[in-house]
């Protein structure tokens, strides 16, 4: 805060404490009365240094910088008496620069709760009072409901509920948005929350409101149906109940960006819930259209769009193959080329869902060019959670059969996901993530030449399912063998330490038996040493005379 006007917040306060005198009407005799004229001169400086403190402090809290000088000052306690003033214009400034802080700060919000000013809002008959009283107070409500599910349950118990649901129904636009933004503040924090708001009849007016032609009014109330179904499968369905995907599933292709990006977020969470809710969203023929999105300039739409394709696409191999069939994998795919990051990670996380139901599913991925693509992302990426979510959903394609692993394995991956599970840095679910990859990619992988490698990186834990590999293909494919022989790789298999009768022993061992046991000792690392002291060995030698 300025020095200036913290002067002019000191003196105000020093006008607020004067006593307060209601002034009767003035008589024309009284008018003509000297003293009269300046004393009522004196009550008329005390109503307009209220109004000229109010309007101060609106105007400061406005900036984020003077909150900690107004909280020092305690402006809260200061504000609490002239939310109840007599002049409507003092009482709606006071209730502003309230809003004003609480939105600032959750200390602030908090002393706005322990000061009891949210009863005292609710209490002045907020449905009664003119449009401007009473968007302020929903901006209020808002301003301490946003900040937590403490500070939230603190303005339910105070009452709001009902109230907020009431403004829903006011003609003005402004009251309508108010009220559905503080609803919304509320029902995002939890379950038993989002149930009051559902429980008090918002919903119904909330799908109203996406009816409405201003545009950010249905912004706000698609953010609320957002905020509602996100919790569980019962809330989500009492949205569909009153035929919320029929409201709106029109809007996604609406102009506005900031009004598409809620609608597909409300979808998004209503389709995560069940494989019954996500049927519905698709039988409300929200795909292909909601492929053109894929292609919008807004990243957050993209992203929200993606969501929804995965969120349906999880449930069940019936609603992955309508994304399938809408060409939707080609089209998220493309969308990887050409954005980094979080707006990657449902994507990649599609993919995954879509190969795990079924090999054919899993085919149409490799089909469509989606492991060069998460290869890609793997080398790219620099976050461990999305990292993460890359190695699963290689894992799913690979895990298939032979020839899923197969084209896995040719993009060249599993060096990369060995890196990273080895990396003392990984966090622990991205090195589970890669681990299970990996064990899910050469369980089924024939490629031996792809395996070779990790014989000589791997810890003994990935170690044994290639060495399972080895010797379940080199006995039956004599090509393969003599590759083996040549690049090392049974000259590596001996090198191997292993205890007596586990499962490493026993695999080793099958591995030697596909082979002479002439060339298993000629590689096995002390067989020079043995040569070496045979021939040493007077009693093995031949004398020239014999």
């Amino acid at each position: 805060m300025t020095k200036g006007r913290g002067c002019i917040l000191i003196q105000l306060c020093n006008i607020l404490y004067a006593p307060r005198i209601e002034l009767q009407p003035r008589s024309s005799t009284m008018e003509r009365n000297p003293k009269y004229n300046k004393c009522f001169a004196i009550f008329e400086q005390y109503q307009k240094s209220r109004l000229q403190f109010v309007q101060a402090v609106a105007s400061l809290a406005s900036s984020p910088q003077n909150t900690e000088s107004l909280q020092s000052a305690g402006v809260v306690s200061l504000l609490k008496p002239l939310m109840l003033d007599v002049v409507p214009s003092i009482q709606q400034t006071a209730a502003l620069a309230l809003g004003r802080l609480a939105e600032q700060s959750p200390v602030l919000a908090e002393a706005v709760v322990e000061e009891n000013i949210l009863s005292d809002l609710i209490r002045s008959h907020m449905g009664e009072q003119n449009r401007f009283y009473k968007k302020t107070a929903a901006f209020v409500l808002r301003a301490v409901a946003k900040h937590s599910a403490e500070l939230a349950q603190a303005v339910v118990s105070c009452g709001a509920v009902a109230p907020l649901v009431l403004c829903m129904e006011e003609l003005d636009i402004g009251v309508k948005e108010a009220a559905a933004w503080a609803l919304s503040c509320i029902a995002r924090h939890s379950e038993s929350l989002a149930h009051l708001v559902v429980d008090a009849g918002a919903v119904p007016l909330l799908l109203l409101c996406l009816r409405e032609p201003e545009v950010t009014l249905k912004r706000i109330a698609a953010a609320t149906l957002s905020d509602i179904s996100k919790h569980t499968p019962e809330l989500a369905q009492a949205l569909v109940d009153h035929c919320a995907i029929t409201h709106l599933s029109p809007l996604i292709l609406h102009k506005d960006i900031k009004l598409k990006r809620q609608v597909f977020s409300a979808l998004s969470q209503i389709s995560k819930h069940s494989v019954d809710l996500a049927e519905m969203v698709v039988m409300a023929e929200v795909f292909p259209a909601a492929l053109a999105c894929l292609r919008d300039p807004d990243e957050h739409v993209r992203r929200n769009v993606t969501t929804l394709m995965r969120e349906v696409a999880k449930h069940s191999s019936e609603l992955s193959q309508v994304i399938v069939n809408c060409g939707g994998l080609a089209a998220v795919i493309d969308s990887l080329v050409h954005c980094r990051g979080n707006e990657r990670l449902p994507g990649i996380m599609m993919l995954g869902y879509v190969a795990a139901h079924s090999e054919n599913l899993a085919m149409a991925v490799i089909l469509s060019k989606g492991v060069p693509q998460l290869a890609l992302c793997l080398t790219e990426e620099r976050e461990d959670h999305i990292i993460a979510a890359t190695a699963w959903s290689l894992g799913q394609i690979g895990c298939h059969t032979s020839e899923h692993a197969k084209t896995v394995v040719l993009s060249n991956v599993l060096p990369k996901l060995l890196e990273l599970y080895m990396d003392t840095s990984s966090s622990e679910d991205l090195k589970e993530k890669c681990k299970q990859a990996l064990k899910s990619i050469v369980q089924y992988c024939t490629h031996l030449t792809a395996l070779e490698p990790l014989l000589y990186s791997a810890p003994k834990n990935i170690l044994k399912h290639v060495l399972c590999q080895f010797s379940k293909v080199l006995p039956y494919d004599s090509k393969a063998r003599r590759h083996f022989v040549t690049n090392g790789g049974l000259k590596r298999v001996q090198e191997i330490k292993t205890e007596p009768g586990s499962p490493m022993e026993e695999y080793i061992n099958n591995i030697n038996g596909c082979f002479s046991e002439d060339i298993v000792r000629f590689y096995t690392p002390d067989y020079v040493s043995v040569l070496l002291e045979k021939m040493e060995d007077p009693n093995l030698s031949c004398t020239h005379n014999e």
